[in-house]
Protein backbone atom coordinates (compact mmCIF):
# COMPACT_ATOMS: atom_id res chain seq x y z
CA UNK A 1 0.00 0.00 0.00
CA UNK A 2 1.07 3.75 -0.59
CA UNK A 3 -0.02 6.74 0.85
CA UNK A 4 -1.51 9.46 -0.60
CA UNK A 5 -2.70 12.36 1.45
CA UNK A 6 -4.29 15.58 1.29
CA UNK A 7 -4.80 16.57 4.71
CA UNK A 8 -2.42 17.88 7.18
CA UNK A 9 -2.14 18.41 10.76
CA UNK A 10 0.63 17.99 13.57
CA UNK A 11 -0.47 14.18 14.33
CA UNK A 12 -1.52 13.80 11.17
CA UNK A 13 2.70 14.85 10.59
CA UNK A 14 3.50 12.36 13.00
CA UNK A 15 1.40 10.07 11.20
CA UNK A 16 2.85 10.50 7.94
CA UNK A 17 6.46 9.75 9.21
CA UNK A 18 5.95 6.86 10.84
CA UNK A 19 4.46 5.99 6.80
CA UNK A 20 7.58 7.01 5.75
CA UNK A 21 9.26 4.40 7.46
CA UNK A 22 7.39 1.47 5.72
CA UNK A 23 5.59 3.07 2.21
CA UNK A 24 6.16 6.14 -0.33
CA UNK A 25 4.25 9.19 0.59
CA UNK A 26 2.75 10.97 -2.50
CA UNK A 27 0.85 14.49 -1.56
CA UNK A 28 -1.69 15.31 -4.64
CA UNK A 29 -2.72 19.32 -4.07
CA UNK A 30 -5.19 21.43 -5.44
CA UNK A 31 -2.79 24.58 -5.89
CA UNK A 32 -2.92 27.88 -8.13
CA UNK A 33 0.18 29.58 -9.28
CA UNK A 34 0.60 32.76 -8.21
CA UNK A 35 3.84 33.67 -10.03
CA UNK A 36 6.56 35.27 -9.04
CA UNK A 37 7.32 38.26 -6.59
CA UNK A 38 6.31 39.23 -3.34
CA UNK A 39 3.12 37.70 -3.71
CA UNK A 40 4.46 34.50 -3.48
CA UNK A 41 6.78 35.10 -0.55
CA UNK A 42 5.09 33.69 2.90
CA UNK A 43 6.43 34.33 6.17
CA UNK A 44 9.86 32.80 6.66
CA UNK A 45 8.68 30.77 10.00
CA UNK A 46 5.74 29.46 7.98
CA UNK A 47 7.79 28.47 5.19
CA UNK A 48 10.11 26.53 6.84
CA UNK A 49 7.61 24.77 9.00
CA UNK A 50 5.78 23.95 5.49
CA UNK A 51 9.07 22.72 4.10
CA UNK A 52 9.79 20.57 6.72
CA UNK A 53 6.06 18.93 6.56
CA UNK A 54 6.83 18.21 2.48
CA UNK A 55 10.05 16.76 2.71
CA UNK A 56 7.63 13.66 4.22
CA UNK A 57 6.45 13.27 0.87
CA UNK A 58 8.28 11.32 -1.54
CA UNK A 59 6.09 12.98 -4.57
CA UNK A 60 4.07 16.67 -4.41
CA UNK A 61 1.90 16.02 -7.50
CA UNK A 62 0.20 20.28 -8.11
CA UNK A 63 -2.41 20.62 -9.82
CA UNK A 64 -1.08 24.18 -10.97
CA UNK A 65 1.96 22.29 -12.76
CA UNK A 66 0.03 19.34 -14.18
CA UNK A 67 -3.21 21.20 -15.54
CA UNK A 68 -5.69 19.14 -13.58
CA UNK A 69 -7.42 19.25 -10.11
CA UNK A 70 -9.30 16.80 -7.90
CA UNK A 71 -11.71 15.81 -8.40
CA UNK A 72 -10.87 15.40 -11.88
CA UNK A 73 -13.83 13.16 -13.58
CA UNK A 74 -11.65 11.90 -16.04
CA UNK A 75 -9.87 10.26 -13.14
CA UNK A 76 -6.85 11.55 -14.83
CA UNK A 77 -5.19 13.63 -11.43
CA UNK A 78 -5.47 10.21 -9.68
CA UNK A 79 -4.09 8.20 -12.43
CA UNK A 80 -1.80 10.73 -13.28
CA UNK A 81 -0.49 10.14 -9.28
CA UNK A 82 -0.49 6.54 -9.61
CA UNK A 83 1.61 6.75 -13.06
CA UNK A 84 3.95 8.89 -11.30
CA UNK A 85 4.60 6.54 -7.87
CA UNK A 86 4.76 3.78 -10.16
CA UNK A 87 1.48 1.67 -8.10
CA UNK A 88 -1.41 0.41 -9.01
CA UNK A 89 -4.76 2.63 -7.31
CA UNK A 90 -5.42 -1.09 -5.76
CA UNK A 91 -2.22 -0.35 -3.25
CA UNK A 92 -2.83 3.06 -2.78
CA UNK A 93 -4.28 4.48 0.47
CA UNK A 94 -5.78 7.93 -0.24
CA UNK A 95 -7.13 10.65 2.69
CA UNK A 96 -8.61 13.51 2.06
CA UNK A 97 -11.46 15.38 4.23
CA UNK A 98 -13.60 16.34 0.83
CA UNK A 99 -15.98 13.04 -0.15
CA UNK A 100 -16.17 14.60 -4.07
CA UNK A 101 -11.92 13.95 -3.99
CA UNK A 102 -12.68 10.55 -2.95
CA UNK A 103 -15.42 9.39 -5.15
CA UNK A 104 -12.75 9.10 -8.12
CA UNK A 105 -10.06 7.59 -5.92
CA UNK A 106 -12.48 4.98 -5.06
CA UNK A 107 -13.81 4.63 -8.43
CA UNK A 108 -10.37 3.65 -9.88
CA UNK A 109 -9.72 1.11 -7.21
CA UNK A 110 -7.43 3.30 -4.53
CA UNK A 111 -8.46 2.39 -0.64
CA UNK A 112 -10.40 5.64 0.65
CA UNK A 113 -10.28 7.51 4.01
CA UNK A 114 -12.51 10.46 4.71
CA UNK A 115 -10.88 12.89 7.21
CA UNK A 116 -13.38 14.12 9.41
CA UNK A 117 -12.08 13.43 12.91
CA UNK A 118 -7.77 12.92 12.73
CA UNK A 119 -7.86 10.50 15.25
CA UNK A 120 -11.05 8.28 13.81
CA UNK A 121 -8.60 8.31 10.28
CA UNK A 122 -5.33 7.36 12.13
CA UNK A 123 -7.31 4.83 13.26
CA UNK A 124 -8.95 3.30 9.83
CA UNK A 125 -5.47 3.86 8.34
CA UNK A 126 -3.88 1.67 11.30
CA UNK A 127 -6.39 -1.42 10.22
CA UNK A 128 -5.69 -0.48 6.38
CA UNK A 129 -1.89 -0.99 7.08
CA UNK A 130 -2.03 -3.51 9.57
CA UNK A 131 0.04 -1.48 11.65
CA UNK A 132 0.40 1.12 14.94
CA UNK A 133 1.13 4.50 13.96
CA UNK A 134 0.83 6.35 17.24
Amino acid sequence: MQLIAGDLRTDMVDVLRRCKQHYCNACLTNNINIGDGSEKQLVDERTAEFQKVMELFDYVIESSKVGVRKPDPRFYFYKMACEIVKVDPHQVVFLDDLGINLKPARAIGMTTIKVTDHQGAINELEDVLGIELT
